[in-house]
């Protein structure tokens, strides 16, 4: 009986070796593609952490993924003993509508003698060096992507367009194992498809994350915008509030005094009682004003007016407002003016509002000695420096000196009057003109505000209400009104309806007093007023309202119609003229203002010329 041997015979052994060690280099090179790749996954997702927690600038973000992706895979294929050949690895990046690339990132040969390694385009026939700032036509990689081997990888974004190639330039090395390097060339290939995959993914996230931080950024600056805005809010009210409440404190006091039983003050006494509320309460209309045209300026809704101005003038006309507070304390005052200056263009009313700014300021801090003007030309510019022989400024002070609300503690301490606004004021108007306001000060040796403007403006057009109200108050009212012409206040305020009746009764006017629009429409049918004085607010109507309802009356169409009102802001004239009424005064009422306007709309006879 014949024997089989179970053992193979030595036939089948030699047949199964080659097999088993294609096997274990199919896994090494494996096990090489995935260790490289995950290298390469973990370098980039340092990029991407770091990019996220210190928000780069989004060009070198971008910059340190190109740069990985090259070392990790350079460094992958040198360091493995299963590379066959020397390569180098390049990122070509390119701009939309060109037709070339250039190379912005080259890998370095680990040989210090390599020379720098060719790209082969097999259609064209041609070698493409690989090296930084190699130019490379878009044709040329295309090509590159397309034949066989390959030898270039498009790069894109998430919306698939191209930015780059990631390409690969090898130089074959000589070997008996021609099957050995082809499946070399195919896992490099593997390696570089799947790493430009890698590069956009990771590109991409970049994108998302920049996004996510800039919008972070955005967030967290609109926050500490509001903080800040909340802060000065705050700031804001409590300043406001307690520099409101000092004249008011005054006023409310005294009044107090005035009117406690049992009290008689001798007529002196009486008299400096309603000065110091006189005083105080001018001093709250000029905080309010001041704040108004800070609201203004901060809000760009300050209109000035352009006009050619006479210098030596108004100059001399400032000086004539403050010579009476310089006489009372004694001081000298002066102007100097350079035979040179002439003209220049401003908004006169600003112009002014400065100058007395820095001049009332410079009487305040002067005890004794000189307060002066002094203008002189520099270039194409114009210098007004108000100085003074003071108490002088630290620098210490001088660097808030322009911020809203600074006073000067020694100065709030020694009961100097001041809102704290002046200053700031001053300030934005000149920069409205193109100009500023310098400083130079001394403790002790008095001070130097130097407003500089330039001589020229772009000259425009219209008016301004405030000059308006300006021309009016500044002419005293000269005439006595036949007691015929007949008034018809509506004001639902009552002190401001009797201190209205009593200054035009006391004029001469017949004055007829209503609270609301129900009441005025009653009076109208029997009574036929020269000029209708409208309070905007009423408590069963609007005052604009109730104008456009008289315009549409044939009977009222052509009674004059002035409102008095407490807006004030940008508009609100025009707001006002566009309803239909013939004139505007904001509260607290000028009188001589009133008078004005009251003679100019009932045609009274002797009234201001022209008007």
């Amino acid at each position: 009986m014949q024997q089989y041997s179970s053992l193979p015979d030595q036939n089948s052994l030699i047949d199964a070796t080659p097999k088993l060690l294609t096997t274990i280099e199919q896994l090494r090179a494996q096990l090489w593609l995935e260790s490289s790749l995950n290298q390469l996954q973990s370098r980039l997702n340092d990029c991407l952490l770091s990019a996220s927690n210190t928000v780069p600038q989004a060009g070198a973000a971008q910059a340190e993924i190109f740069q990985a992706v090259v070392n990790e895979i350079n460094s992958a294929i040198h360091s493995s003993n299963l590379a066959l050949t020397d390569c180098a690895v390049g990122i070509a990046l390119f701009q939309p509508q060109e037709t070339v690339a250039t190379v912005c990132y080259a890998s370095h040969s680990p040989s210090p003698n390599s020379q720098p390694l060719f790209v082969e385009v097999l259609t064209a026939e041609k070698k493409l060096l690989l090296r930084l700032q190699e130019v490379i036509k878009i044709e040329d990689l295309q090509q590159l992507e397309h034949q066989q081997p390959q030898s270039a990888w498009r790069l894109a974004d998430d919306s698939d367009n191209v930015m780059g190639w990631l390409i690969i330039a090898t130089a074959s090395l000589s070997c008996d194992r021609e099957s050995l390097i082809k499946s070399q060339a195919q896992l490099r290939s593997q390696l570089m498809a799947r790493s430009a995959k890698y590069c956009t993914t990771a590109l991409v996230q970049l994108r998302h994350i920049l996004s996510w931080s800039q919008r972070y950024q955005q967030l967290s600056n609109s926050n500490q915008e509001l903080e800040r805005t909340n802060q000065l809010k705050n700031q804001f009210l409590a300043n406001t509030s307690h520099e409101i409440r000092t004249p008011l404190s005054s006023i409310i006091g005294f009044t107090h005094l005035l009117l406690a039983p049992g009290y008689e003050p001798t007529r002196e006494r009486q008299q400096e009682y309603l000065n110091i509320i006189q005083s105080s309460g001018k001093h709250l209309l000029a905080l309010i004003n001041d704040i108004l045209d800070l609201s203004k300026i901060e809000a760009n809704q300050l209109e000035v007016q352009w006009e050619i101005i006479d210098v030596t003038l108004l100059c001399s006309n400032v000086l004539a407002l403050v010579k009476e507070k310089a006489a009372n304390k004694g001081l000298k005052l002066c102007l100097e003016l350079e035979p040179d200056i002439t003209t220049l263009v401003a908004d006169p009313l600003r112009l002014k509002q400065m100058l007395l700014n820095l001049l009332f300021n410079a009487l305040k801090f002067t005890s004794k000695g000189s307060v002066g003007l002094r203008v002189a030309p520099k270039g194409v510019f114009v210098h007004f420096t108000v100085w003074d022989t003071g108490s002088g400024i630290s620098q210490e002070d001088q660097v808030q000196l322009f911020e809203p609300y600074f006073q000067i503690a020694k100065a709030v301490a020694g009961g100097v009057e001041g809102t704290g606004l002046g200053l700031a004021v001053t300030q934005k108007l000149a920069q409205i003109h193109g100009g500023s306001v310098k400083v130079e000060s001394e403790v002790n040796r008095g001070s130097r505000f130097t407003l500089v403007l330039p001589f020229k403006q772009e000259i425009g057009v219209g008016g301004d209400e405030a000059d308006e109200e300006a021309k009016f108050s500044s002419f005293p009212l000269h005439f006595t009104p036949s007691s015929s012409v007949e008034i018809l206040l509506v004001e639902n305020d009552l002190p401001n309806a009797d201190l209205m009746q009593i200054y035009l009764r006391k004029l001469g006017y017949q004055v007829t007093w209503v609270q609301n629009a129900g009441e005025m429409w009653e009076t109208l049918t029997v009574l036929e007023p020269a000029v209708i004085l409208m309070d905007v607010y009423l408590a069963d109507g609007n005052g604009l309202n109730l104008v456009q309802q008289l315009r549409e009356h044939p009977q009222y169409r052509t009674i004059p119609v002035i409102v008095q009102t407490a807006m004030a802001m940008k508009g609100d004239r025009e707001t006002c003229l566009a309803a239909g009424v013939n004139d505007y005064i904001s509260k607290p009422i000028d009188l001589p203002l009133l008078a004005s306007l009251v003679a100019k709309y009932s045609k009274a006879p002797n009234s201001v010329d022209g008007e």
